[in-house]
């Protein structure tokens, strides 16, 4: 796992781990993707998740819900979704829905991350 220069993401990040290993070991995945993807993302927290930026425009969010992680994308609208699994009908943003670590590769997570700046 790559560790966050910012404190409060390591310290969200070591929260999860404690309270759902299961789920914080898919977001970490999922966060590992951003980072493959985009090396110069900045992290923080903020809207209770984890939302990066890339020259100081937030392009994506992980949030932790009871059921699911969501990945949101700021501009979603403009990305490819030939499997339909983003959600949201709102005038930018889309998110997806992870209920399990495979659904990284079911979903097409990565494919979706490349598209997000």
């Amino acid at each position: 796992m790559k560790k966050s220069e910012n404190e409060k993401v390591q310290k969200f990040l070591g929260e999860i781990k404690l309270i759902d290993a299961e789920k914080s070991d898919t977001l970490i995945e999922i966060r590992e993707i951003i980072f493959t993807h985009f090396p110069k993302t900045d992290e923080r927290i903020m809207y209770g998740g984890i939302v990066f930026f890339l020259n100081d425009e937030m392009f994506s969010g992980l949030f932790l819900n009871k059921k699911h992680i969501t990945l949101e994308f700021s501009k979603g609208f403009l990305m490819e979704d030939p499997n339909r699994t983003l959600e949201g009908k709102g005038k930018y943003r889309r998110h997806l829905k992870i209920f399990t670590k495979e659904d990284i590769l079911s979903k097409g997570v990565s494919f979706l991350v490349k598209q997000a700046v």
